[in-house]
């Protein structure tokens, strides 16, 4: 049952697979979490063993988070050349939200991908992935400083350009502004369906939407839910997020 007007969204939340000391632990990060509670009631969505069904998850969901991870999508989703050695995978997590993703656009429940979410939703739709953009001739180093404080990883390290007469312009963001990066692999071939939003200095894609899509579909490379009420770009961006979650509750 949808819930009834005026009701408080319930945001899923995407979940890791990963270890905590000897025990497998469902993980995600406290700002993923806050950043969801912006738009409604976050509800944790775990990455196990056997794959949730989507359809059954739509039935109950009002929008979706799809967060960032230490782990890459496993390349063999996207016809991809063996990971280098010492790549974190998430199995039971791509299990989850590949399919997830899928189902989820083509229902209409609003999705906000970040940095792996992201990547996920190119995967997901279609498109490659860059595994390691630091490597490539003409690409910037987008990934954080290892040892720095988390204040220094997640400060400003690029200007994105937005491109124009997209969702960006409609929500009446800047031409450009800087974003924090923390990643290391990148969009290749752009999934079909998927429209570049903003691009870094040295070309990669930085966020996308999608406009043909039944509901609200957007994605972006950096983080803005790090302290997001802070930064007038990451608020915009979880307005319109609340916004959409809001509008499917109603319906």
């Amino acid at each position: 049952m949808k819930q009834a007007p005026g009701k408080t969204p319930l945001i899923g939340v995407t979940a890791c697979r990963q270890m905590l000391g000897n025990t497998p632990s469902h993980t995600v990060g406290d700002k993923y979490v806050e950043a969801a509670a912006f738009a409604g009631v976050p509800l944790i969505l775990p990455a196990r063993d056997e794959a949730l069904d989507p359809q059954r998850l739509l039935e109950r969901l009002d929008g979706i988070l799809f967060t960032g991870s230490p782990s890459n999508v496993e390349p063999h989703h996207y016809n991809g050349a063996p990971s280098a050695e010492g790549t974190r995978h998430d199995v039971q997590r791509d299990r989850l939200t590949l399919p997830l993703l899928r189902a989820a656009i083509a229902a209409g429940v609003p999705v906000l991908c970040i940095c792996r979410g992201f990547q996920e939703l190119n995967v997901a739709l279609g498109g490659t992935l860059h595994q390691r953009v630091h490597e490539l001739p003409g690409y910037l180093d987008h990934r954080e400083p290892q040892n720095a404080p988390l204040e220094e990883q997640y400060s400003p390290r690029h200007l994105v350009t937005v491109e124009p007469d997209g969702q960006f312009q409609r929500l009446g963001l800047p031409r450009s502004f800087m974003v924090n990066s923390l990643h290391g692999q990148g969009i290749d071939r752009l999934a079909e369906g998927l429209r570049v939003e903003a691009l870094a200095p040295d070309g990669l894609i930085e966020a996308v939407s999608m406009e043909d899509a039944p509901g609200f579909v957007l994605g972006v490379q950096w983080h803005p839910e790090w302290r997001y009420a802070d930064n007038p770009v990451s608020l915009r961006l979880f307005q319109a997020f609340r916004a959409a979650c809001q509008d499917y509750a109603g319906k």
